[in-house]
């Protein structure tokens, strides 16, 4: 444990417990995946015991939804970025798939929140999620409009929560068990159906933002 205090009493510390927990929990993330990381696990590799855990964060899925959070502001930073000076739909789908593949960690969170992360949390921190979503979708569909006149701001918006699902299916294509790497490894033309993650998501993105106009 990084800390040098047993028990955080100050609000400093515990604003750097938190830190701790959110990073921790990152970390494992990473490693294992978010679907197999338990409250245990967090709690063990801060070196707590999981009630203790509980006083910084309801639930497991309330610190992984803070995360989602975090790593999600990251993201709009970099897509937005990555938008800024595109033009096209070519273009700023590769904005966005480029900010997605780049961060695994916000890959997996998205994949896994409306299935997983959205449960067992209370209403309130669900409504601080929800409103966060809200916000970014239309943050960055703004800056999508700038590259491609021909879309709404409900479009951009639109196209972000259509990135995102795309993204809650593509990404786990990337992280098969092991049964199937041996799969893949022994029957190359299966594997092939399953195409890498960053020019499958551009293309899909690409594809509806063209489509997009023709709906209205």
């Amino acid at each position: 444990m990084e800390a040098s205090f047993q028990r955080a009493r100050r609000p400093e510390q515990k604003d750097q417990r938190r830190e701790e927990i959110l990073a921790t929990a990152g970390r494992l993330a990473l490693d294992a995946g978010v679907a197999r990381v338990s409250l245990g696990d967090i709690a063990a590799a801060v070196g707590l015991a999981k009630s203790n855990i509980l006083r910084y964060f309801g639930t497991r899925e309330e610190i992984y939804l803070q995360l989602t959070m975090r790593e999600g502001n990251d993201w709009a930073a970099a897509a937005v970025a990555g938008l800024h000076g595109a033009s096209g739909f070519s273009a700023t789908a590769t904005a966005l798939a480029d900010a997605y593949a780049d961060r695994p960690l916000y890959c997996d969170l998205t994949t896994h929140a409306e299935t997983m992360l959205e449960h067992n949390v209370s209403v309130a921190a669900l409504r601080v999620y929800k409103l966060w979503a809200i916000d970014t979708y239309f943050t960055v569909g703004r800056q999508i409009t700038t590259a491609c006149p021909q879309l709404t701001d409900t479009d951009g918006a639109s196209l972000v929560m259509a990135a995102s699902a795309f993204v809650a299916k593509l990404f786990p294509l990337t992280r098969p068990p092991e049964a199937l790497r041996q799969l893949y490894d022994q029957e190359p033309d299966i594997a092939r159906v399953f195409p890498p993650l960053r020019p499958t998501l551009q293309r899909m993105i690409a594809a509806t933002a063209a489509g997009l106009p023709t709906t209205h």
